[in-house]
């Protein structure tokens, strides 16, 4: 490969963003969309590329996407299943959406096709909502969106007007939506919360609604469709939205950042016992680096990559968009893993000095 072709492809970095989609899969993280601000205005990233990192080489590349391109936007909800990365709702040009499209992420071509389904009604246009992935099910909670007033449950419509606490299952070999009969008391509305599976449970923590930014922390039972709500027996952390809930064991989650009750980018890492129902605040090494509607994928030995966001309170100054990969070892690596990224290293060490030798 011509050397100035091999420069450029390293030095190719995601541009900065907040409100954009990213999973991981076989070891590459995948970036789609979002927003940036460009002199005082906000825009939106192109609609028709993906970012993929390799999370072992530490590399960017971008590729062309074809097919039925969606819209560029923001708040959209993604996630991976079977080796495609689904996305449903967000906000456009035109305001919220209720479409859902899907990518092979395996096959080199990155063609987008949208989903019609074929049975079941789809949820109303919203964005800032969240999912679990299921038994090869996509299960969507919450959001904010306009609905028409003869689809608003009479008992919200003068509280929680624009934000739900709806469930909804996608069925992508069906080409389905249902909703299940919800037992238990559910969260109440909310929207740029975060979630997380374990096991046969879904986790929703924090979000926003209307001027409240909450803490709490509810389980759903994907068997019985139970909510729950976790009432923790520790100190717990301050409530926000924009953060992220990942899980990091098969009883703990690790939350990240966000926009505090006081209206302040956070960057703490808290870590919660679904088991125990303790939080506990962990040390990281980026404290410095506070982010808001950033995104977190789990990755390998229990790794957490956060990928863009913001770092300003972006209602008021929208300029601190973000584009670095923080990687958060929640574990200690395996030996063997240790040694192979040692051996990687040294081997790529020796060879830039044979080059250079040359």
């Amino acid at each position: 490969m011509d050397a100035a072709v091999e420069r450029h492809r390293s030095e190719l970095v995601a541009r900065e963003r907040s409100g954009h989609t990213a999973v991981v899969d076989e070891n590459l993280l995948y970036v789609w969309g979002g927003y940036m601000s460009v002199a005082d205005e906000e825009v939106f990233l192109p609609n028709d590329e993906i970012w993929v990192y390799d999370l072992e080489r530490g590399v960017w590349e971008v590729f062309h996407m074809t097919g039925d391109v969606p819209p560029s936007m923001s708040g959209t909800c993604g996630c991976s299943l079977n080796g495609h990365m689904y996305i449903f709702g967000g906000c456009d040009d035109n305001g919220q959406t209720n479409q859902i499209y899907c990518v092979d992420l395996t096959d080199g071509k990155y063609m987008w096709r949208k989903i019609m389904h074929k049975l079941g009604s789809a949820p109303s246009p919203r964005d800032k909502l969240s999912c679990w992935v299921y038994n090869g099910r996509i299960i969507y909670f919450g959001g904010y969106g306009h609905k028409l007033l003869t689809d608003i449950d009479s008992r919200n419509r003068n509280v929680f007007w624009g934000w739900n606490n709806e469930v909804h299952i996608f069925d992508p070999m069906e080409s389905s939506w249902n909703e299940p009969q919800i037992q238990g008391r559910a969260p109440a509305p909310r929207a740029a919360h975060s979630s997380a599976t374990i096991g046969c449970k879904g986790y929703i923590c924090g979000g926003r609604v209307m001027e409240t930014r909450t803490s709490d922390t509810h389980c759903l039972d994907f068997e019985s469709w139970t909510w729950s709500e976790i009432i923790p027996v520790s100190p717990i952390p301050m409530g926000r939205s924009w953060h992220t809930l990942t899980a990091v064991s098969d009883s703990t989650l690790f939350l990240f950042g966000g926009l505090s009750v006081d209206c302040k980018p956070m960057s703490d890492g808290w870590l919660l016992d679904v088991d125990t129902k303790n939080w506990r605040e962990v040390e990281h090494p980026y404290r410095d680096k506070p982010r808001l509607w950033h995104t977190a994928c789990p990755g390998k030995d229990s790794d957490v990559i956060v990928f863009g966001g913001s770092c300003d309170y972006i209602l008021l100054v929208d300029t601190g968009h973000c584009n670095d990969a923080l990687v958060f070892q929640m574990q200690p690596y395996p030996l063997f893993s240790n040694f192979t990224k040692r051996l990687t290293s040294q081997y790529l060490i020796e060879l830039c000095e044979h080059l250079n030798e040359k």
